[in-house]
């Protein structure tokens, strides 16, 4: 399989660390891919977003929730819960975490611009929903045993926050730092972990 990725990206981490909690990471191949300016992507994916996977037999899947079921599924982890509640549950956090991360992103690009350029309007919208986020996982009661798809995405999405410095997530939320620094430690998330030089 190939997988189309950002190194930064945190839904490519999600996906990469779903990989190797499944032991598919060597049937993996990286392939690195600029989202933004590498119009090839978008022949591949319309959406020109990573990641994107390239199944064996030339299927195209994205994004990385979908992605994520395939590799659970053919791996046979477990990371997503099969019915009920636990689903509902694990699927809906993700759902949150993702959208926090698609909240961040917006908020690095918006930066990025010149400064007399940037929209303050459109930075203060996507905190707003990135803190409410941070306030209902602090409460969401994530204990250092569990390890789904939820806890997953939420892990990568505050890794992105403090690479790309997005905001201060941890103040006023000690549980869930806590939480975040004994997943940390997880192998899958130290050998998918990327150093800012």
């Amino acid at each position: 399989m190939r997988l189309l990725y950002s190194a930064l990206s945190p839904f490519a981490r999600k996906v990469r660390v779903v990989a190797h909690e499944n032991g598919l990471t060597a049937a993996i191949t990286l392939e690195t891919v600029a989202p933004f300016t590498d119009e090839s992507l978008r022949a591949i994916n319309p959406l020109s977003q990573v990641p994107t996977l390239i199944l064996d037999d030339g299927e195209i899947l994205f994004d990385s929730a979908v992605i994520c079921d395939h590799l659970d599924a053919a791996g046979g982890a477990g990371l997503i819960p099969a019915s009920g509640q636990d689903r509902r549950r694990a699927l809906t956090l993700q759902a949150l975490a993702d959208g926090m991360g698609s909240a961040a992103i917006a908020v690095v690009r918006e930066r990025m611009r010149p400064a007399d350029d940037q929209r303050p309007e459109l930075i203060e919208r996507q905190l707003k929903a990135i803190v409410a986020g941070l306030d209902l996982l602090e409460v969401a009661g994530f204990t250092p045993d569990q390890w789904t798809i939820a806890q997953i995405a939420v892990a990568a999405q505050l890794s992105y926050f403090d690479a790309r410095q997005v905001l201060d997530w941890r103040d006023g939320r000690p549980a869930l730092a806590a939480w975040f620094e004994a997943a940390s430690r997880r192998d899958s998330m130290v050998v998918t972990s990327v150093q800012l030089t």
